[in-house]
C-alpha cells in the first residue's frame, strides 16, 4: 500500500522507520511539504529513498504566507526539481488558523498562482481545503484548468463532495474512518475508484490509535474498515486504492 499523504520530513530515525514500514508491506509514501525549508527536506528524502518517496513540495495554507524571497526561490526549486516531483503540495486555503483565515483573499490568490503553475508543469495538486473552504478551493482549481487533484482529509458538505467527484478528482480518508461516523458517511459519496488512503502522519489519532505514534501501518486498519463499507474483500480494495494512488501520482520519478 501507499500512504497518500504523509509529512515524512517530520519523522525521526527515518531509515529505521521506512525499513519497518517496507517489511510490513508499505511500498511508498506521498511525502508532502509545508514551506520552503520543508520542501528542501522532502527533496533530500526523495534522493535518499528514490524508490519509496513520492515527493510533493508546497506551502501549507495554515502557515504564514511565503515572503517574496521564499516564493521566488520555491518556484525556481520547482522548475529545477521537476523530474523528481510527483505533485505540488500541500497547498490550499486556511481554516483552522485564525490569523491565516483573516487573510483568506491573499491565500485564494496564492492558490490560483500555484494552480496555474501546476497546470504549466503538469503536476497534480495536494489540497488542504476543509469545510466551506473546499467549495472555494474547488472553484479556484477548476478555473485554473487543473486536471488532477487530491482533496486530502476532506470535510465538506455532500454537494461539494459530489462536485469534486464529478471533476474526476480524488478524495482521501484518514484512520479516523475506523471510528468516526463523519468519515464513514463520506465513503458513501466516494466511488472506490476515486478513493485514496492516508495517515497525515505524524498527526495523532484517537479511537483504537490513541497514544500510538502515527505511521503508514495504520493503513491496514483503514483498509479493513473501507472494505467492509463497500462490501468488498480487503485485498481487492488494497489493489484498487494502490492503483488509484499510482494513477494520480504516477510512477516514481527517479
Amino acid at each position: 500500500m501507499i500512504d497518500a499523504h504523509l509529512h515524512l520530513d517530520q519523522y525521526v530515525r527515518v531509515d529505521e522507520q521506512i525499513k519497518r514500514w517496507q517489511e510490513a508491506g508499505i511500498t511508498g509514501v506521498v511525502a508532502v511539504s509545508t514551506d520552503l525549508s520543508s520542501s528542501y527536506r522532502t527533496l533530500e528524502l526523495k534522493q535518499r529513498f528514490p524508490s519509496f518517496v513520492y515527493a510533493a513540495i508546497g506551502f501549507h495554507p495554515e502557515r504564514p504566507m511565503p515572503n517574496a524571497a521564499d516564493w521566488n526561490e520555491w518556484t525556481s526549486l520547482l522548475k529545477q526539481a521537476r523530474p523528481q516531483l510527483a505533485a505540488i503540495g500541500e497547498v490550499g486555503l486556511p481554516y483552522y488558523s485564525a490569523e491565516a483565515a483573516a487573510q483568506l483573499p491573499r491565500y485564494c490568490d496564492l492558490l490560483a498562482q500555484i494552480a496555474a503553475i501546476a497546470v504549466d508543469v503538469s503536476l497534480p495538486l495536494v489540497l488542504h481545503a476543509v469545510y466551506d473552504r473546499a467549495e472555494t478551493a474547488l472553484a479556484i482549481v477548476q478555473q485554473a484548468g487543473v486536471r488532477h487533484a487530491h482533496f486530502h482529509w476532506l470535510k465538506a458538505n455532500a454537494k461539494t463532495v459530489q462536485r469534486i467527484i464529478q471533476c474526476g478528482y480524488y478524495i482521501s480518508v484518514t484512520p479516523e474512518v475506523c471510528y468516526r461516523e463523519r468519515d464513514q458517511a463520506l465513503l458513501s459519496l466516494i466511488p472506490l475508484e476515486q478513493l485514496l488512503l492516508e495517515t497525515d502522519g505524524p498527526w495523532p489519532f484517537a479511537g483504537p490509535f490513541q497514544g500510538k505514534p502515527t505511521t503508514p501501518l495504520f493503513l491496514f486498519d483503514s483498509v479493513r474498515t473501507v472494505a467492509a463499507h463497500y462490501g468488498e474483500e480487503s485485498e481487492r480494495v488494497k489493489t484498487v486504492i494502490t492503483a488509484n494512488t499510482k494513477r494520480l501520482y504516477g510512477s516514481l520519478s527517479l
